[in-house]
């Protein structure tokens, strides 16, 4: 009899608590300051691969965790349940990254790069452009053959944890007139020359992840830094992809779940007309919606992830939790901040106090989900 999808085995429990504790005790003091500042803590970085989760699929011979694709998605949701920044760099270094090396690095660049990303060092994924944004594959980034390699010579923008970043595997065309079949992936260093971070985009929210443009100027590459063929970028870009959106459903997963967390230990502080405004049907009906949504983005995710695991196609269903789940993250946040009255539109308001000291936070912390019967329990 096969389980159901939301029961965790023992080392996903494990996998599971471990960073809910480091992100409550590591990264939720540091929030609201990395935000303000829209940059990472740079000692919370280093902590991140000290706890082990910035390699989590990599095996342990190049200095990884060897666990599963679905512990790496539950380590992306429990993160973006405190802060989605840190979510998104550790989805990004995890899903892309890493499994872009992974699946299509020879041994000698597996050998070479993954004990870093492991390590130390930042990945970034350099795929967009200014002209090629949904079609991603309108790049006009050129690689050009040059002493047994290629010079590289264009701009990518929006790429997420790019400030950051030490390795990027950056996309780029080694002949235009061939169209997605002359696209070609790239490993380049931050130290190459010609290459460089330029402008970071001010953004309105998930501020203290970098998401910056880069600029190549005759940046050389040698042939042993092709990642997967020449011509062949376009699948390794499509294939690491798939994997990726299952990355992004889980982030906001866990952006939902942190939004309702706040909002059903306010909703049972808060009192008006001499009760708890948690104990008006109007409240109720707006957290049971909620819930049922989150649940329901829960059950998409975790499928997809465990098809992926299986070794059964998921394409569909990783297109299909990246898109629903993105659609109950904004709803549930924007239902959670009504909630929150005029409250919810301030930033000086000490949400994180109520998730942590009341009664509903202190159920709803640790488990994977506030369960609906819970609710009707407090009543």
């Amino acid at each position: 009899m096969s389980r159901p999808l939301t029961l965790l085995d023992d080392e996903e429990i494990a996998f599971r608590d471990l960073v809910a504790d480091f992100a409550r005790n590591e990264i939720e003091p540091l929030r609201r300051a990395m935000d303000e500042a829209q940059k990472l803590d740079r000692a919370l970085l280093g902590k991140l691969f000290d706890l082990g989760i910035m390699g989590i699929e990599v095996p342990e011979a190049h200095g990884g965790a060897g666990s599963s694709f679905f512990n790496a998605i539950l380590v992306i949701e429990e993160l973006s349940k405190v802060d989605a920044s840190v979510g998104v760099l550790v989805d990004v270094q995890n899903t892309l990254v890493d499994n872009c090396l992974s699946r299509w690095g020879t041994e000698a660049q597996k050998a070479r790069f993954l004990p870093r990303l492991c390590g130390n060092a930042v990945g970034a994924y350099a795929l967009s452009e200014a002209g090629s944004g949904s079609d991603a594959f309108a790049l006009a980034t050129r690689a050009t053959p040059k002493d047994g390699g290629f010079v590289l010579n264009g701009s990518k923008m929006f790429i997420t944890s790019a400030e950051e970043a030490e390795l990027f595997i950056v996309f780029a065309t080694v002949d235009p007139a061939l169209g997605y079949k002359g696209i070609t992936a790239f490993i380049v260093e931050r130290s190459a020359p010609g290459f460089s971070v330029s402008r970071k985009e001010d953004k309105l929210g998930i501020r203290a992840s970098s998401t910056c443009e880069l600029a190549l100027s005759d940046v050389p590459v040698a042939a042993d830094q092709v990642l997967g063929e020449v011509g062949k970028g376009y699948k390794v870009a499509i294939e690491t992809l798939n994997e990726g959106r299952i990355g992004i459903a889980a982030q906001m997963l866990g952006l939902a779940e942190g939004a309702l967390g706040h909002a059903l230990a306010y909703a049972q502080e808060r009192r008006q007309f001499g009760k708890p405004i948690f104990a008006f049907q109007a409240v109720q009906m707006r957290l049971a919606e909620c819930a049922s949504r989150v649940e329901a983005a829960r059950l998409l995710t975790y499928n997809a992830a465990r098809m992926k695991d299986a070794g059964l196609p998921f394409i569909k269903e990783a297109a299909m939790a990246k898109y629903y789940v993105s659609q109950v993250a904004e709803y549930v946040a924007s239902e959670c901040l009504e909630i929150f009255g005029g409250y919810g539109f301030t930033k000086d308001y000490p949400a994180e106090k109520y998730f942590r000291d009341s009664k509903i936070g202190k159920i709803y912390e640790g488990t994977t989900f506030m369960q609906l019967q819970t609710i009707a329990k407090l009543l």
